[in-house]
């Protein structure tokens, strides 16, 4: 996506946990879904991306990662099969941002994100009108950062990648024949890769056709990873909006 395209992101964004809706009755061939959606969310958090580099903290809220946003492109899909689930996600997102130390020295920090989750589970309760998935699996990250100091001449910059290892639970409630609800977590790192990383979301979903589903909701997102001087504290939290294409 390119970087001038920032009111088409804000339409077809991301949603990691990926907005999924009623599950169907249990069947013998493999069902597939698809989910591009639109997070306004907001970023905060500190990086650091060497031992020796000034440490960037930012607070910033939707509209202002819209103005730090250089371009972003998220998508994510599972398959199904009786009681068996897949689930993938690939996102990309890049961001810049200038923030002013206590000395009044301005620092400008770069922040390029990518990641990608794959999970499988099994359906371990299945009712006329709820669904629990529990799932395993893995999330790759590589984030590549750099701050600078114009002012100083001073500029740093590091590209980390690690694997943390996920477990996640969802849980799909039917209300009504249009209406069904999907809250996701998730939570992982434990120190293998990033320290810790988190996620949940929670959507409300409406029933346009047998293929095609609207959802709204909202969701959080959080990385904590200190490694080599390298550190990356970042939590992600906005509403969002999505559709769902099952086939």
């Amino acid at each position: 996506m390119m970087p001038t395209s920032r009111s088409l992101v804000a339409a077809i964004g991301l949603i990691a946990a990926g907005v999924a809706t009623q599950s169907p009755a249990q069947e013998s061939s493999w069902r597939y879904q698809l989910t591009p959606y639109g997070w306004m969310t907001g970023l905060s958090g500190d990086l650091r991306p060497l031992d020796n580099a000034p440490t960037v903290s930012t607070s910033r809220s939707f509209s202002n990662v819209m103005d730090d946003l250089e371009g972003a492109f998220f998508m994510a899909g599972s398959a199904r099969k009786d009681r068996w689930v897949l689930f993938g996600d690939i996102t990309w997102a890049s961001l810049s941002h200038e923030s002013m130390l206590l000395s009044g020295v301005v620092v400008e920090g770069n922040l390029r994100q990518r990641s990608l989750t794959a999970a499988a589970g099994y359906q371990v309760v299945s009712t006329p009108t709820q669904y629990l998935d529990l799932l395993a699996g893995a999330r790759a990250w590589r984030i590549e950062a750099d701050v600078k100091v114009p002012a100083l001449g001073v500029s740093a910059s590091a590209t980390e990648r690690w694997v943390d290892p996920l477990l996640a639970a969802r849980l799909r409630s039917t209300w009504s024949p249009k209406w069904s609800t999907l809250v996701h977590v998730d939570t992982g790192g434990f120190g293998v890769g990033s320290d810790s990383t988190w996620q949940a979301v929670a959507t409300a979903n409406y029933l346009i056709n047998d293929t095609l589903h609207l959802s709204a909701g909202f969701r959080h997102l959080a990385v904590d990873r200190d490694e080599n001087g390298t550190r990356i504290d970042v939590s992600m939290s906005g509403p969002l909006l999505g559709a769902t294409w099952r086939f």
